[in-house]
């Protein structure tokens, strides 16, 4: 009880003293302000950049294995792999044969062509040519209408699914389903929507792509293309053995004699999170380390500006003292307006930051969880604790005869 009732009276006679010196109070805490902006902005990038590839890593899916001609990350000489052979379309239809393990396969073929819809264009639209297994093979929800079936992609009938993105840019006012787009001045019927998955690759989600079958691709578009082979695996926790079966089956399938080198990479998106967690991490720390400067040179300021408050207060310091303050008393005060200053700078850091956040978020990506606010207050009070200790302590250490005496 006694305790709390010396930090109401330290907080009191804190909030006076910074009232009484407004101006020095806000320059005071202009350091400890521009540092909170830093640290509250680094975190909010690396917070919302994290989320955005989770959320990119998803639509990849966990369970989904890519069957490509090269590697996601190369880790391989180039000119090893570069020479390698073309897949084939007609392979996911042996794979689906031979594997024990999928669920669903489908062959990805892409080009980029001008996309129309009346007066609306897209300049490059990646147009994607697959089989009525894709929607099963990625994972994909579709949220109006649906993807073209087995009939209408084994027929290479005009039609096709678009991504969420497309759909905006397309039929901004109306409902696609149903409706005649262009590509390339081929016309397709819009059978289904899907939905919006976002992240940071939207050139590999949904999103951005005009889904049409692949023998309509082929006839339009050519057949001589980069493909790669999609695989649902049936059971999620043996990813392992569905990939080490799929080596096996595509190394029957393009003849490759025992002892070779595999001409194929299975990729997955395991490989995307292993490659970029060191990357962030990489990021983080130097933002994190910059962001610590400044709070350094606003703690140096703090506790500057203490210094001079306490030698300002030293007669004040010596009347406590003499009627009875206990030391503790006296470290409390300081403290309790060293502290009191960095929270206020903390708070206002706060308010700036979030009208900033969104600005940068039109650039990259940002996210603001409450965690983010708290770490940023309990920064602020830590620092104003540290900075105004070494003053606070000084100020407790006086001699009451001397204070008195000083002028």
């Amino acid at each position: 009880m006694h305790f709390l009732t010396e930090l109401k009276e330290g907080l009191l006679i804190s909030f006076r003293a910074i009232r009484a010196n407004k101006m020095r109070s806000v320059l005071t805490t202009l350091g400890i302000v521009i540092g909170i902006v830093s640290v509250t902005l680094m975190s909010t990038a690396i917070e919302g950049v994290n989320r955005a590839f989770d959320k990119s890593a998803k639509a990849f899916g966990t369970d989904v294995l890519y069957i490509e001609k090269f590697p996601w990350v190369n880790s391989e000489d180039w000119a090893s792999i570069r020479n390698r052979r073309d897949l084939k379309a007609s392979y996911a239809a042996q794979i689906e044969r031979k594997s024990s393990f999928a669920d669903a396969v489908a062959p990805v073929m892409a080009t980029r062509r001008p996309v129309t819809y009346l007066s609306n264009t897209i300049d490059d639209g990646l147009v994607t040519g697959t089989t009525s297994e894709y929607s099963s093979a990625a994972g994909v929800t579709v949220e109006d209408g649906r993807f073209f079936n087995a009939e209408e992609s084994g027929g290479g009938r005009p039609v096709c699914a678009i991504g969420a993105t497309v759909a905006e840019n397309l039929f901004p006012k109306e409902d696609p389903i149903g409706k005649t787009l262009r590509v390339a001045g081929h016309p397709f019927t819009v059978v289904g929507v899907f939905e919006k998955q976002g992240g940071l690759f939207g050139e590999f989600t949904s999103d951005t792509r005009i889904y049409v079958p692949l023998v309509a691709f082929q006839s339009f578009f050519g057949g001589r293309r980069y493909v790669t082979i999609q695989v649902k695996v049936s059971d999620i926790k043996r990813m392992e053995d569905a990939k080490i079966e799929l080596e096996g089956v595509m190394r029957t399938i393009r003849n490759i004699l025992p002892g070779k080198a595999n001409d194929f990479n299975i990729n997955q998106q395991e490989i995307l999170t292993q490659t970029f967690a060191p990357i962030s991490l990489v990021i983080a720390s130097i933002g994190l380390f910059i962001t610590g400067l400044s709070l350094f040179v606003g703690g140096i300021g703090i506790m500057n500006i203490m210094f001079v408050s306490v030698t300002e207060r030293t007669k004040e310091i010596g009347i406590r003292k003499a009627i009875g303050a206990p030391r503790r008393s006296i470290l409390m005060q300081f403290l309790s307006e060293s502290a009191a200053l960095c929270l206020m700078g903390g708070l206002i850091g706060l308010i700036v930051s979030y009208p900033l956040s969104l600005i940068v978020d039109q650039f990259l990506p940002t996210s603001m969880p409450l965690s983010i606010v708290f770490i940023s207050i309990l920064i602020s009070l830590t620092v104003g604790v540290i900075s105004g200790f070494l003053p606070a302590y000084r100020a407790a250490r006086m001699d009451p005869v001397e204070a008195l005496r000083y002028e």
